[in-house]
C-alpha cells in the first residue's frame, strides 16, 4: 500500500506540471518563486532552522522579530489532494535535516553581540598617576630640590567634578594646584629682585605631632597700565571635539574678554587647527579690535586634531612678529585631543621645549571641555614650553585668568626659578614636601642653568608646604645600611638654631644665567591657632586636596576640621574664591558622607 501511495503522488505531480505548462497565464505565475510549493520541498533546506538563526543574529543586534512558524514561511499548498502523505514528508524532513547538519555553524566572533559594542557615552579624560612624596631622613637627605610655578588648572577641573555632583579623579588632584589657585596677602618685594620670600612654621592639622613649614613666594606687581606691548598669538582648536558649548563657544567668550583688556600697543593673531591649520588672523594690532573680535566670532568646529601642524605655524608667527623688551606668548586652548599628524605625547613635548628654547618665545596653556580631557598633555606642554597652566570652566573662570590677573598670565617676571632646601639635622628627623611631585629635581639640577624650571608671573604668589617630623622623634621610615667606605657624620646641634634654610635661583626672563637668593628661618614653636589667616586658609586647601587623593599621610584630617580652619583663615576675601571653596568642601562632604 506504501509503495501503491507513492506511485499515485508521483503520477499527480507530473499531471499538474503538464497542465501549468500548457497554461501560458500560469506558466508566468510558476516563475514566482513565492507560489513554488513542492520544489521548496525537495530543493531547499527546511525554513525552520534557518528562521531560528536569523532571530539569534536579530535578537543580538537589538533588533525585534515576530517568531513565524514553518507555515507562515512557506506558501500553502494549493489543495488537500496535492499535499504528499505524511510518511513521505518525514522522510524528506529527515534528509533536509541532515543537510543541515552538514552545514558549518556560523562562527560565534561573526554574531553581533552587545557586549562588544561601545557605549555611546563614554569618558577618556587622561590624567598622570601621582606617586606622593614620601618623607625622607634629613641626616640621609639634608638637599629638597623643586621647581617652582603658578599652574592652577586642578584646582578648577576639582570644581567642574564637585559642581556637577561626583568626585574628582584621586590623579587629577594636584595640592600645589589646588592651594596656589588662591591669591594671598603676602608682601611684594622691597629691593630690586622679582620676588619676596616669606616663611612660617607652626602645628600640622592632620598630625599635631608634627611641625608644617610654609615657604611662600610674592612675586613683583605691575600696573597693567605700563605692561609692555604684547605680541600674542591665539592657538585654538577649532576640531569636531571642541563642538560643545563649554569647549569652542566658551572659549570664544574667554578670548573675546583678553582681547577687550589689550591696549593699542598689543597685537594679536589667530592661529586654529583642526585636520590642518591655517591663519585665520594675520597679527594684527589692537586698534583694530573689531577686526579680531570678527574673526573669533567667525570660528567653528570641526575635523580632526591636528595639533602639531598648528604649534609649528604658531610659534613661527610669534618670531616674525616678536617684539624686543616685550611680551611674547602663544596661548594654546583646546581640550588636548590630539589625534591626527603629531599625536604622540612625547614628541609634541619635545617640539614645544625646542621651540620655547629657540624662540624665546613663552606658552600659556588654556584648558577646556569635559570627557575626552587630556590634563596630562597639557601639563607637560606647559612645562615644558615655559608656560603656565590654567582650566577653564565657566566664564568667571576665564575673567579670572584673563582680566583679574591678566599681568600674572602674559608677563613673566622670572624664569627658570628652582627652589632647595637645606634641613638642619639636629631640628629635623625627617621632612616631607607636601605636592610638587611633577616638579622635582636632583640636588645638582640647583646650580645647572641648562636644567628646565617653571616660571613666575607678576604679582603671582606661591605657597609651598613641608611636612616636618621634629629631632628625637621616631618614625617608621626605611632606612639604608650603613656605610662600608665612610662614617656618617652626626649633626652639631650646638652649631646653629636654623631649622632650614630656603635657597632660590631664578633668571631674568632675557638671560640665561641664573641669580641665587638665601633665607633662614628658625622654629619659634607656633601652634596651629596661633598661625596667621594665610597660613591657616592655605593649610586647610592643602588637608582638603589630601582627603580628596586618600592620602596615606593625611593623619587625622577630617572635612570638618577643614571647614573650620578654613573659616578662621578666610579673611577679607574680596574675590569671593575663599568662600567658594568652602562651599566645594561641603559639596565633597555631602558625596563622601561624612
Amino acid at each position: 500500500m506504501k509503495i501503491l501511495s507513492f506511485v499515485l503522488f508521483i503520477c499527480t505531480l507530473l499531471l499538474w506540471s503538464g497542465c501549468e505548462q500548457k497554461s501560458p497565464q500560469k506558466q508566468v505565475k510558476a516563475q514566482n518563486p513565492a507560489q513554488q510549493t513542492q520544489p521548496v520541498l525537495t530543493q531547499k533546506p527546511p525554513v525552520a532552522p534557518m528562521v531560528e538563526r536569523d532571530e539569534e543574529r536579530l535578537v543580538a543586534s537589538g533588533a525585534r522579530r515576530e517568531k513565524t512558524d514553518l507555515a507562515n514561511e512557506m506558501p500553502a499548498p494549493r489543495s488537500v489532494a496535492l499535499a504528499a502523505p505524511a510518511d513521505v514528508k518525514g522522510k524528506l524532513k529527515a534528509e533536509a535535516e541532515k543537510k543541515m547538519q552538514a552545514q558549518p555553524a556560523i562562527p560565534e566572533q561573526t554574531r553581533p553581540d552587545e557586549t562588544q559594542t561601545p557605549p555611546q557615552d563614554f569618558n577618556t579624560e587622561a590624567y598622570s598617576h601621582v606617586l606622593e612624596n614620601p618623607f625622607l631622613l634629613a641626616q640621609q637627605n639634608p638637599l629638597s630640590t623643586f621647581s617652582i610655578d603658578v599652574d592652577t588648572a586642578s584646582y578648577s577641573n576639582m570644581r567642574r567634578f564637585l559642581s556637577g555632583g561626583s568626585l574628582p579623579p584621586k590623579d587629577s588632584i594636584r595640592i600645589e594646584e589646588l592651594v596656589n589657585y588662591f591669591p594671598y596677602d603676602y608682601e611684594p618685594p622691597k629691593d630690586n629682585v622679582p620676588f619676596a620670600a616669606h616663611m612660617e612654621i607652626a602645628g600640622c592639622p592632620w598630625n599635631m605631632e608634627h611641625r608644617l613649614a610654609r615657604i611662600a613666594i610674592k612675586g613683583k606687581e605691575i600696573d597693567r597700565t605700563k605692561k609692555p606691548a604684547c605680541n600674542l598669538v591665539f592657538l585654538l582648536d577649532v576640531s569636531g571635539s571642541m563642538s560643545d558649548e563649554n569647549k569652542l563657544p566658551l572659549l570664544k567668550q574667554a578670548f573675546t574678554l583678553l582681547v577687550k583688556e589689550l591696549g593699542e600697543k598689543d597685537r594679536v593673531a589667530i592661529v586654529v587647527y583642526a585636520g590642518a591649520s591655517g591663519l585665520a588672523l594675520p597679527s594684527t594690532s589692537c586698534v583694530q579690535k573689531e577686526v579680531i573680535l570678527a574673526s573669533l566670532e567667525r570660528l567653528n568646529a570641526g575635523g580632526s586634531t591636528n595639533g602639531g601642524a598648528g604649534i609649528q605655524l604658531a610659534y613661527n608667527v610669534a618670531v616674525e612678529n616678536f617684539i624686543k623688551d616685550g611680551v611674547n606668548r602663544v596661548i594654546l586652548a583646546t581640550d588636548g585631543d590630539f589625534n591626527v599628524g603629531t599625536t604622540g605625547q612625547g614628541d609634541l613635548v619635545r617640539m614645544i621645549e625646542e621651540k620655547a628654547r629657540k624662540s624665546k618665545v613663552f606658552l600659556t596653556v588654556l584648558g577646556f571641555g569635559m570627557g575626552n580631557y587630556k590634563d596630562s598633555t597639557l601639563q607637560l606642554l606647559a612645562d615644558k614650553g615655559n608656560g603656565n597652566y590654567g582650566y577653564i570652566d565657566t566664564l568667571a573662570e576665564a575673567k579670572k585668568a584673563l582680566v583679574e590677573q591678566l599681568t600674572g598670565t602674559l608677563i613673566t617676571i622670572a624664569k627658570d626659578v628652582k627652589i632647595q632646601i637645606e634641613f638642619n639635622p639636629a631640628k629635623v628627623a625627617a621632612y616631607r614636601l607636601v605636592g610638587y611631585e611633577k616638579r622635582m629635581l636632583r640636588a645638582e639640577d640647583f646650580k645647572d642653568d641648562t636644567k628646565d624650571a617653571g616660571e613666575i608671573g607678576a604679582g603671582h604668589t606661591i605657597t609651598v608646604f613641608y611636612e616636618l617630623v621634629p629631632a628625637g622623634k621616631k618614625m617608621d621610615i626605611p632606612d639604608v645600611d650603613p656605610l662600608k667606605y665612610q662614617t656618617a657624620s652626626q649633626p652639631n646641634a650646638s652649631a646653629s638654631d636654623e631649622l632650614l634654610t630656603l635657597k632660590l635661583r631664578y633668571k631674568d626672563p632675557d638671560s640665561d644665567t641664573s641669580k641665587p637668593l638665601e633665607f633662614p628661618i628658625n622654629d619659634s614653636g607656633k601652634r596651629l591657632s596661633q598661625a596667621s589667616g594665610e597660613f591657616k586658609f592655605a593649610a586647610a586647601v592643602s588637608t582638603f586636596a589630601m582627603i580628596l587623593r586618600d592620602s596615606k599621610y593625611k593623619g587625622n584630617a577630617s572635612l570638618d576640621q577643614v571647614l573650620e580652619i578654613a573659616a578662621e583663615g578666610k579673611g577679607n576675601d574680596k574675590s569671593g574664591y575663599r568662600a567658594e571653596f568652602i562651599e566645594l568642601v561641603k559639596k565633597a562632604k555631602g558625596l563622601l558622607g561624612k
